[in-house]
């Protein structure tokens, strides 16, 4: 079994008005869930790190036990985060370690997971969650 989860996050003005959007689906694009959440004041990669921890949460409540045995693919649009997980960028800003823990705690979870970069016309469905939370707290 493989499960697909697209994340976003989002700030306005950057810091300013933070959202985060996940879009998760089976290995044919079935929609399993769809996830938005109001942030408050961010900056957008704390959003995108935010959105990947509601992911990978999202994902553990429906897989239960089976988290183990499933194969994860997690896709954003944010290059700096997908090189942090895959250990290729270093985390500087301590906000950012903060998240990259929490993360990398929820990881232990998953015996198979990898992260991919993919450009944001294909992170359409996220983007557009993440931009509904921001849209909602106005």
């Amino acid at each position: 079994m493989k499960i697909i989860i697209y994340t976003d996050g989002g700030s306005r003005n950057n810091p300013g008005i933070a959202g985060a959007g996940v879009y998760i689906t089976d290995a044919e694009g079935n929609e399993i869930k769809k996830i938005k959440k109001f942030l408050g004041i961010q900056t957008n990669n704390w959003a995108e790190y935010e959105a990947l921890i509601l992911g990978l949460e999202g994902v553990k409540k429906i897989l239960g036990k089976n988290s183990k045995s499933t194969e994860i693919e997690v896709r954003m649009d944010s290059e700096l985060i997908v090189k942090q997980m895959k250990g290729e960028y270093r985390v500087k800003q301590p906000a950012l370690f903060e998240q990259f823990v929490r993360v990398n705690n929820l990881k232990v979870d998953f015996s198979n997971i990898k992260f991919v970069h993919i450009p944001r016309a294909k992170n359409g469905e996220a983007d557009k969650l993440a931009n509904e939370a921001m849209d909602e707290k106005n």
